[in-house]
């Protein structure tokens, strides 16, 4: 796999309306969202394009005031056919942001965990077979050219339902003949470098925002660290990572200045990279897969 950083000016919804031929075009949308074109499909994992969170919190609790805007208005988001979420919290399943999505593509579909699946109902008010259930484990073939596969996640811990679902997911995709692996929010597990080491990716997208005692003891759950992201990725012979989960809420966040001084201090075969406003990350395959 290559990756190529490419800069652009203007409007992100001008950038999307050029295509890839060939291999994947990934573009950040703030905290763990991601939309992924193929040229055949646009996906998006995790997108949280609203101020929802900062409305639920006016009045208590930390802020969560946006740092940055909202890269792309939901009226002028390209069509996109599969919407993927990794966990229950808002962020990164946001009912103002899945709801007008999935009303504007009548195609749209959403892949959630399973111990998500009646949440997500209630939430935004689609109807069921618009999602799809995912448990860790699990592989899923989305309109013949994307594979899915879910793997576990521990946001802080390795939780599950009632039923045995695992509420926090990682999900490894496959398109174009390039794998990547999105962790979901996650911090280190027993057993966690051989199930992310058996997706074989080529990219990961972790996060980076760490954890801490005060966040916990206030209900917040915490992800990796900079130097674990970059340690499962070594770990698991992933050639390049895209820190991410940072910028957007000012009480759990990490200073870019932080990421940039470990990017430039990276030594060895893994690349890290600093997932950024305004840059099309080009990922080219040695061919398209066949599933």
């Amino acid at each position: 796999m290559t990756l190529e950083v490419l800069p652009f000016a203007g409007p992100l919804a001008g950038q999307l309306a050029s295509r890839p031929e060939t291999g994947l075009s990934l573009y950040w949308l703030g905290q763990a969202g991601f939309l992924l074109d193929s040229g055949r499909h646009r996906l998006l994992i995790d997108p949280y394009l609203s101020d929802s969170l900062a409305q639920k919190y006016r009045d208590r609790g930390p802020s969560h005031e946006r740092m940055m805007p909202v890269p792309i208005d939901i009226d002028e988001m390209p069509p996109l056919d599969f919407i993927l979420c990794t966990h229950h919290h808002t962020d990164h399943l946001d009912a103002a942001t899945l709801g007008p999505l999935a009303r504007r593509f009548a195609q749209l579909r959403l892949v959630v965990p399973r111990a998500s699946l009646e949440l997500a109902q209630d939430r935004t008010g689609l109807d069921p077979e618009r999602f799809i259930g995912m448990d860790a484990g699990e592989t899923l073939i989305l309109d013949d050219a994307i594979e899915v596969q879910a793997v576990r996640a521990a946001h802080e811990d390795l939780q599950r339902d009632g039923q045995g679902h695992h509420l926090f997911l990682g999900y490894g995709l496959g398109v174009n003949g390039i794998r990547v692996f999105h962790s979901g929010d996650t911090i280190p597990y027993a057993g966690q470098v051989e199930e992310v080491r058996a997706l074989a990716a080529d990219l990961a997208l972790l996060p980076v925002n760490g954890r801490s005692p005060a966040l916990a003891a206030a209900g917040i759950a915490g992800n990796f660290t900079l130097d674990e992201a970059v340690e499962l990725a070594s770990s698991c012979g992933i050639s390049a990572v895209l820190a991410h989960h940072y910028g957007l809420f000012a009480f759990n966040t990490l200073a870019p200045e932080t990421i940039d001084a470990r990017v430039a201090a990276m030594t060895g075969p893994t690349r890290l990279l600093r997932a950024g406003k305004g840059i099309e990350y080009r990922l080219a395959g040695p061919s398209e897969m066949t599933v």
